[in-house]
């Protein structure tokens, strides 16, 4: 994955991964209606019409637990969230970190503790450093064409997808995936599973890096005819919803 010098690390974005919630990539207009209810959220990525990855990969989290040994690492981090601008209901969101010599598990729940339902989603956002000859393989069935400004218009078949970035042109959510999603490059290979069957993938010519994000819902669902059939969870007060994904990792 991506490093950053601790000293540079001033914002999520420069992170190796951060979590999404509640919602994974772009939430249209910065507006929606849940309920009955209209609601609206704040500005929170540069200069996009659209609120993006929830709120709280821009919070800090606290530190719950934390311990080393028998070859593993383990942590878990809380974050109790307020209604506020960028997000009107109350929840928390638990994430536990376990870190072996060969794998990195991420565990994301999050419980709602408003008195309303809420719409939920999760997701990580893993960044991966682009090499020469880096190269994506995932098992998926269909792909959501986006318009001028990022949102899912239009689903397509797409018969997996297995190529070397360079050649890739993606910032796209992906359904029905099954399996692993492969990263490969002339240093490692890595195995990416995850409970989530939707893939965000990023591939910008010009960074230096690469994103393959599991996620549980499809990008801005929330505005679609059927939230539930594409993932987004409507979460009763009390109740909990939760995911993992792991990357295993091998010499290439």
């Amino acid at each position: 994955m991506r490093s950053t010098e601790p000293a540079e690390l001033v914002a999520a974005r420069a992170a190796a991964s951060y979590p999404l919630v509640p919602y994974s990539n772009r939430l249209g207009y910065r507006r929606f209606r849940w309920h009955g209810a209209d609601h609206t959220t704040a500005p929170n990525f540069d200069d996009n019409p659209h609120s993006v990855h929830g709120v709280a990969w821009m919070r800090p989290w606290q530190v719950v637990s934390s311990s080393q040994g028998q070859g593993a690492c383990e942590a878990e981090l809380l974050y109790v969230h307020t209604p506020d601008a960028h997000w009107p209901f109350a929840f928390e969101s638990r994430q536990r970190v376990e870190l072996t010599a060969s794998a990195l598990t991420l565990r994301l729940a999050v419980t709602n503790t408003d008195s309303r339902p809420q719409p939920v989603g999760l997701g990580w956002h893993p960044y991966f450093p682009k090499r020469t000859r880096s190269r994506l393989h995932a098992e998926v069935s269909g792909r959501w064409e986006p318009d001028a400004s990022g949102l899912p218009v239009r689903h397509v078949p797409q018969a997996g997808i297995d190529g070397d970035v360079a050649h890739l042109a993606y910032d796209h959510c992906f359904d029905g995936w099954k399996g692993a999603a492969r990263l490969r490059d002339e240093r490692l290979s890595l195995k990416l599973t995850s409970s989530f069957s939707r893939l965000v993938v990023y591939t910008p010519a010009t960074k230096p890096y690469w994103c393959v994000e599991p996620v549980s819902h499809v990008s801005n669902a929330i505005h679609m005819a059927e939230p539930a059939a594409h993932g987004l969870v409507d979460l009763a007060p009390g109740a909990t919803h939760e995911g993992w994904m792991t990357l295993e990792v091998a010499s290439a």
